[in-house]
């Protein structure tokens, strides 16, 4: 049974810092490329950054390039999403998915966590 669990989410202030994790299990993470999406209330889910099986290819969403920086510890199972700089429009739950394709479309991928909030006061 394929799990993943995110953490790291709460309130944080504009400007200010976070990192989220995101725990697999029950998969061959090394395997598999990994993605973390988000959506804010009354919005559609939108893609943020996706990461290559091996860690070696990086891609983000124009909103975020510069401030978000994605990666991953296959020892660990884990990937993390590092966020810097954060705006009141980053506000959303943040997703991590699974996949073996490298893809920043959300219908392409298998698995999905059930997601941690992230709020940004101004």
């Amino acid at each position: 049974q394929v799990q993943l669990v995110e953490s790291g989410g709460k309130l944080v202030q504009a400007g200010g810092s976070l990192r989220l994790s995101c725990a697999a299990s029950g998969l061959t993470f090394s395997r598999y490329a990994m993605g973390w999406f988000r959506q804010a209330p009354g919005k559609e889910r939108e893609f943020v950054a996706v990461i290559s099986w091996s860690g070696g290819s990086t891609y983000y969403a124009d909103s975020v390039k510069g401030r978000f920086t994605i990666s991953r510890d296959n020892a660990k199972n884990t990937v993390y999403l590092q966020m810097n700089s954060l705006k009141p429009e980053d506000t959303a739950v943040y997703s991590c998915a699974a996949d073996v394709t490298y893809s920043s479309r959300s219908e392409r991928y298998d698995y999905w966590g059930q997601g941690t909030q992230v709020t940004v006061s101004s």
